[in-house]
């Protein structure tokens, strides 16, 4: 398994930002998979490299992984994630490996259970991906002891995540925890 350490995975980022451009490809075959059970991007940024095969294994791994936030269903965790994935940024308490999101899917839904993850941007830079999110829902669950009374509820996230041969090996990630707090009436 290839490791990024978080300055190349920064220097992923700065390169798929400073060249944006909407991917499309002379070939038949769409970037984005249009299967109607998963998430669309909003936008696919993939500089000025080409679109191949694997650009489009990306994108779709992409929609996978954004489609398990966004309906829970561990299956599509399962399709998108490798067995020996790490995640770089673990929170405390948080289980490592697979185990992590299927925890943090859980503990938000039992928060908000109308939680959605919008694909908002999608950049690509060779094996490595950065996906914009906006999550919404309504917090009428509980939350570290707190019961919600149906606010509305909107932050954002943003994810890097290595492709390894098949499946996503590893991320780093950041989401906007105090807006969810404060939103939630908790902070």
């Amino acid at each position: 398994m290839r490791q990024l350490t978080a300055m190349t995975a920064l220097a992923a980022i700065t390169l798929s930002l400073s060249a944006c451009s909407t991917g499309t490809t002379s070939s038949d075959r769409p970037l984005v998979d249009s299967a109607a059970d998963l998430v669309a991007p909003g936008t696919v940024n993939v500089g000025d490299a080409p679109v191949t095969d694997r650009t489009r294994q990306v994108v779709r791994l992409a929609q996978t992984l954004y489609t398990f936030w966004n309906t829970g269903d561990a299956a599509y965790l399962d399709r998108a994630v490798d067995p020996s994935f790490v995640d770089n940024t673990l929170p405390s308490g948080r289980p490592q490996g697979p185990a992590g999101p299927v925890a943090a899917s859980s503990t938000f839904r039992t928060a908000v259970p109308d939680l959605t993850c919008e694909l908002a941007d999608l950049y690509i830079a060779g094996d490595t991906f950065t996906a914009r999110l906006i999550f919404r829902g309504h917090f009428t669950g509980t939350y570290d002891g707190h019961t919600g009374n149906a606010e509305p509820i909107e932050f954002g996230a943003i994810d890097i995540q290595h492709v390894g041969d098949s499946r996503i090996d590893a991320d780093w990630h950041l989401e906007d925890n105090l807006t969810f707090l404060q939103q939630a009436g908790i902070a």
